[in-house]
C-alpha cells in the first residue's frame, strides 16, 4: 500500500511555504485569472515561479487551478495564460472544462492534467473517459461514498490516480457547480465569483404580499437552510488509506496560514502514524481531534463517505465559524539577537501568553517578553495589522513557526 499524497491549498506565496513546511506533499494554487477563487489574493506569475521553486526544493509539488467553466470570450485568454504557465512548469493543472482541457493538452502536453471535482466525476466510466483523453488524475465528486470510490478504483487503470476531498467547507452543490449566487446577485460561482449564499439566513415572501417577510423554521432550529457542517475525516484515516485514493485533498484556498498549518500538520501526522502502525494511529486519535479543532471550522461531518447525509449534517442556527485560536503571524526571520521577526496579523501585547506552533507537532506556551517596532523602539502592544515587528519570546523559534493565541 503506497502512502497517499497530502494535498493542501494555498492562498498566497507565504501560505504555500507554510503548507510545505508543515507537511504538505503537494499544494494547489490559483493564478490571477481562470480559477474558481476570484476573491482570493491568488498568485502572480512571478509568485508562482518562486512558489514552485520553493516546493520543488523541499520535495513537494504544485498544481495550478484553471477550473472555470469557460465561455467563448474566455478561450483566447486561457490560451495565452497556459503559454505563460508552460514556462514556469507547475506539476499539474486542475481543470473542469473539456475545452480548457484540450487547450492544455495542445499547449502544455508535458504538464499533467487533473480533472476537477467541478466536472461531476461520479462513476468509473467517467474516469475511464478522462484517462483515454490523457488525464492522469480525477478528483471524485463529493457525493461519492467510500464504497463507490473502492469500486471505481477496481475498474480503472492502475496508473490512473484518484484524488478526494477529506477536509474543509462543503458547498450546497457538493461538487461545486452551483447557480444560486448567479441567480440571486449575478455573480457566477462557475466563473470564480461565488458570494456563498448557502451561508445566508432566509425568510419566505408570499407572492401577493411583497415585502412581508415570514420566518422559515426547520423543527424550530433556525433558518440557515443550506448551511452544511465542514467535512472532517481525521477520525477515519483507516478507511481512507485503504480505499485506493492516491491524493487526500484539503479544502480552503481562501484560508489563513494558521488554518493551513494546523490542518496540514494534523493530517501529516495521522497519515505517517498509520503507516508506522494502525495501532499508533488509533492511540493518537484524541491528539488529532484536539489539534484539528484549533483552526476555524463550522462543526464537523463525514459528508457522503458513509452514505447520504441526514439532517444532522446541517447547521440551522448560525453561519459563524468556531474559532479557538487567533493567528498572530509566523517567524519570517530570526535576528542575531534571537528576536523573532514577524508581520503582525492580530493585536497582542507584552506579558501575554501565546503559543509557538511547530511543524513537528510541538506547541510551546511562552510569554511575550518584549516587542520592538520598525524603528527599534520598545512598544507595549502591536495594534496595527501588517506591522513589521521583532519579538522577544525567550524560546527557541525557527523560521516558519506559527505564533497564535488561544481565545
Amino acid at each position: 500500500m503506497k502512502k497517499p499524497e497530502l494535498l493542501v491549498p494555498a492562498s498566497s506565496l507565504e501560505v504555500l511555504k507554510i503548507a510545505v513546511i508543515f507537511g504538505a506533499d503537494a499544494v494547489y494554487i490559483g493564478g490571477e485569472a481562470f480559477g474558481l477563487r476570484a476573491k482570493a489574493r491568488n498568485f502572480s506569475i512571478e509568485e508562482m515561479r518562486e512558489g514552485i521553486e520553493f516546493a520543488h526544493l523541499h520535495g513537494a509539488k504544485v498544481y495550478v487551478t484553471v477550473n472555470i467553466l469557460a465561455h467563448n470570450r474566455d478561450l483566447q485568454g486561457v490560451r495565452e495564460y497556459l503559454k505563460e504557465l508552460k514556462g514556469i512548469r507547475p506539476d499539474g493543472f486542475i481543470i473542469a472544462d473539456p475545452g480548457i482541457f484540450m487547450l492544455a493538452k495542445e499547449i502544455c502536453p508535458e504538464i499533467e492534467r487533473h480533472i476537477s471535482t467541478q466536472a461531476n466525476n461520479t462513476n468509473y466510466e467517467t474516469f475511464r473517459f478522462w484517462y483515454q483523453l490523457g488525464a492522469s488524475r480525477v478528483v471524485t465528486a463529493r457525493e461519492l461514498s467510500l464504497e463507490e470510490i473502492r469500486e471505481i478504483r477496481s475498474k480503472i487503470p492502475e496508473d490512473m490516480e484518484i484524488e478526494t476531498f477529506v477536509h474543509g467547507a462543503m458547498c450546497i452543490s457538493y461538487s461545486g457547480r452551483c447557480l444560486l449566487s448567479n441567480y440571486l446577485v449575478g455573480r457566477d460561482a462557475n466563473q470564480g465569483s461565488c458570494t456563498h449564499p448557502c451561508r445566508w439566513k432566509y425568510s419566505i415572501v408570499e407572492e401577493t404580499r411583497p415585502g412581508e417577510y415570514m420566518p422559515v423554521f426547520e423543527n424550530e432550529r433556525g433558518t440557515y437552510i443550506f448551511n452544511s457542517k465542514d467535512l472532517c475525516m481525521i477520525d477515519h484515516m483507516d478507511d481512507l488509506l485503504t480505499c485506493g485514493v492516491n491524493s487526500l485533498k484539503i479544502e480552503g484556498r481562501m484560508k489563513t496560514a494558521l488554518y493551513v498549518a494546523t490542518v496540514a500538520r494534523t493530517y501529516r501526522k495521522a497519515i505517517d502514524d498509520y503507516f508506522d502502525s494502525p495501532q499508533k494511529y488509533k492511540e493518537n486519535l484524541s491528539w488529532y481531534e484536539e489539534q484539528i479543532s484549533n483552526c476555524t471550522y463550522r462543526q464537523f461531518t463525514t459528508g457522503f463517505f458513509y452514505g447520504k447525509p441526514d439532517e444532522n449534517a446541517q447547521i440551522y442556527d448560525c453561519n459563524t465559524y468556531i474559532r479557538e485560536y487567533t493567528y498572530l503571524g509566523f517567524a519570517e526571520r530570526i535576528t542575531e539577537k534571537g528576536l523573532v521577526e514577524i508581520t503582525q496579523r492580530n493585536k497582542f501585547s507584552v506579558g501575554e501568553t501565546i503559543e509557538i506552533m511547530k511543524p513537528n507537532g510541538e506547541n510551546l506556551s511562552v510569554q511575550v517578553k518584549a516587542i520592538y517596532d520598525e524603528t527599534g523602539a520598545s512598544v507595549e502592544s502591536a495594534p496595527h495589522p501588517q506591522q513589521k515587528l521583532e519579538v522577544d519570546l525567550g524560546a527557541q523559534v525557527e523560521v516558519y513557526d506559527i505564533l497564535r493565541r488561544q481565545e
